[in-house]
Order: C-alpha cells, then sequence, then structure tokens
C-alpha cells in the first residue's frame, strides 16, 4: 500500500486479537515504521505491552485515537456501547474506525459514533501466528485510502477477503471466525480415541495436530473438492470406507451444519442487540440536546 509505512494506529481495547495485530505491524516494519498507541484500563496490562512491543500504552481510549488515521476497535461486545459513546467525539472525518468486535454491524458502528468511516471485520484464532483469515467490509463512505489502511492492518494476521455485502461477515464468523472450535473439537475428540486406543496422550496430540495441519494444507493447495481427496484415499472395504460409514451414520455433517446455523443466529442476535443499543443512545443524545 502507498503510504502504508507511514500508518498511525490507534489500538482501543488490546486483548489478545490486538496484541496480535501489534506484533505483526511491528513485525513487518519494525520500529519507527508507524505509530502505535494502544488503549487497555488495567495497569498491569499496559506495562506488559509497554515492555513487550515499546509502544504507548495508555489508559484513556480517547488518547489513542489523537492523531491516529486508523482505530482499531477491540473491545467486548458489552462494553463496545459506551466506548463508541466515549470515543465518538474525538473522531475527525478522516479516521477510519476498524471494528473487530463480534456482531457490531456497520449501522451499529455509524450511529454509536456518530462517524461514517467504518469497516466491519472477523478475524480468527490462527491470527495470533498470522495465519488467520479475516473477512470485512467497509461503509460507502469509506476512501480508498482508509481501505488500504484497514486492508494492511488485517494482513498482519495473515489473510483476508474484502466483500461488498456485509452479510458475509456476519456468515464469516459462524464459519471461520467460530470455525477454529469446531476444529479444537473434533481435534479433542480423535486424540481421546488414541488413547483409547492405546497411545500416550502426547503422541496421540502430535499425530491428531501434524495430520489435520498437513491434511489442510494440501487441501488447500490441490484445488480438488474435498469430496474428491477423500474419495481419493477412500479404498473399497478399507479402513477409510469403514471409518466414513460410521461418521454418516453419526450424522457428522448435519451436526457440522447445525453449529455453524446456531452460531450465525448467536451472531444475529447479538448484531440486533448492539444495534438496539446504539439507537437508545443516539435517541437519548437527541432528547437531551
Amino acid at each position: 500500500m502507498s503510504g502504508e509505512k507511514q500508518m498511525r494506529v490507534g489500538i482501543v481495547g488490546t486483548g489478545v486479537m490486538a496484541e496480535a495485530m501489534i506484533g505483526g505491524l511491528l513485525a513487518d516494519h519494525g520500529d519507527g515504521g508507524h505509530r502505535l498507541v494502544a488503549s487497555h484500563p488495567r495497569e498491569e496490562r499496559r506495562s506488559y505491552l509497554a515492555a513487550t512491543y515499546a509502544v504507548e500504552a495508555v489508559a484513556r481510549n480517547v488518547d489513542a485515537v489523537q492523531g491516529a488515521e486508523i482505530v482499531v476497535l477491540a473491545v467486548k461486545p458489552q462494553m463496545l456501547a459506551g466506548v463508541m459513546r466515549e470515543l465518538g467525539p474525538a473522531l475527525g472525518p478522516e479516521q477510519v474506525v476498524l471494528s473487530i468486535v463480534a456482531g457490531a454491524t456497520l449501522r451499529t458502528l455509524r450511529r454509536g459514533l456518530g462517524h461514517e468511516a467504518v469497516v466491519r471485520a472477523m478475524p480468527n484464532t490462527p491470527s495470533q501466528i498470522r495465519r488467520g483469515i479475516t473477512v470485512w467490509a467497509a461503509s460507502d463512505a469509506c476512501t480508498p485510502r482508509q481501505q488500504d489502511l484497514a486492508r494492511a492492518v488485517l494482513l498482519t494476521l495473515g489473510e483476508e477477503r474484502q466483500v461488498a455485502d456485509e452479510e458475509f461477515v456476519a456468515m464469516a464468523t459462524a464459519l471461520s471466525g467460530t470455525g477454529p472450535t469446531y476444529l479444537f473439537a473434533v481435534m479433542e475428540a480423535l486424540v481421546d480415541a488414541g488413547v483409547h486406543l492405546g497411545f500416550p496422550r502426547e503422541l496421540a496430540h502430535d499425530l491428531v495436530a501434524s495430520t489435520l495441519v498437513g491434511s489442510s494444507e494440501y487441501a488447500a493447495g490441490s484445488g480438488l473438492h474435498p469430496a474428491q481427496l477423500r474419495n481419493a484415499v477412500t479404498s473399497p472395504g478399507g479402513t477409510s470406507a469403514a471409518a466414513i460409514y460410521e461418521l454418516e451414520k453419526g450424522r457428522l455433517r448435519t451436526v457440522l451444519s447445525d453449529a455453524v446455523w446456531a452460531a450465525y443466529r448467536r451472531t444475529q442476535e447479538l448484531g440486533a442487540r448492539l444495534e438496539a443499543e446504539a439507537d437508545r443512545d443516539v435517541g437519548d443524545s437527541l432528547r437531551e440536546g
């Protein structure tokens, strides 16, 4: 991105995902490549961030916003309404706000902040090792420069996909955002099965982890449909055929699909609640005015 090295980034709510962003930005650009200011309410957390990453860590959220080209919102959903009330008056039209708050829609962000240039994004857990994938959508008010800023920050977490339809971000929350949960559950079940067979737990863990990583990378690089890959290793009357029979009998596909839909419905519920809170806050402000 043109001018990427001059980014000035303010991060509000510096939890695990925001810390991954800080680490990625520093790894990509080194000291002095940009200005990073991070806010967090706990002093011990601020001390850790300052000592570990040599970034400016502040207690007040508005101090992280001052002078930033892009402001990252990385707070808990239940804290969002209060944080938006606090930050809104401090934002200028040239700034873009990038939210990774689950369920927070573009409408919620615009209404709650009183600010039009906003981006909604959903990263996932592998972002902590820069192997994540983030789906994101920008409001119509975002300039090309502001979209480039958002893209540059999200690339520090791994891959990114910009979508025109914001609903895809909600869907991604259920599929890729929650996706590691499904895989961890499968991984746990396979490790336990290995222990039941007689493997030491550490060896079973290593076998399963390497199998999942290798299979995923093979599938991603092959360009083949998963059904083709599965058929290629399923010999008539073989071990894979016996295993697949039990998986299908246990409704594995249906259970996974139901899990994704449950996560999607919860995302929609959370989004509706956050929108209602933003509308209520705007209404209260108008009445007070």
